[in-house]
């Protein structure tokens, strides 16, 4: 069996279709424990079996929502189906991104330091 020619960038167009979809599909699901999540990436993998969804929330437990996030997946992907044109749609894995928060966290240590330099000097 000859495969078809693969399509450049075709993983990463699929991960930015998967990101847009997902998020529209999450603003519709009325759990209370799904707050204001942004997603940050998708990574799929080559076989487009799984997807991670690296999210963030802005108001709400993250780990309640990753929880929520995880159960209503086989829904998130229903409604893909609908609206992906690809073969396979990827079974959806939700993981809470704590870039943000890290990023946040050392902002602040800079700013301690800085204070307490300028204390210093």
């Amino acid at each position: 069996m000859k495969h078809k020619r693969s399509i450049p960038n075709r993983g990463f167009r699929v991960a930015d279709q998967i990101q847009r979809d997902v998020a529209v599909l999450i603003r519709d699901l009325k759990d209370p424990r799904i707050g204001m999540v942004t997603l940050h990436a998708v990574e799929v993998t080559p076989d487009y079996a799984h997807a991670k969804i690296f999210f963030s929330v802005l108001v709400g437990d993250p780990h309640e929502c990753e929880t929520a996030l995880n159960e209503a997946a086989g829904f998130i992907r229903n409604g893909l189906f609908k609206r992906l044109q690809i073969h396979t749609v990827p079974t959806l894995h939700f993981h809470f991104d704590r870039t943000t928060e890290r990023a946040a966290e050392l902002s602040l240590l800079i700013a301690q330091a800085n204070a307490t330099r300028a204390k210093d000097d």
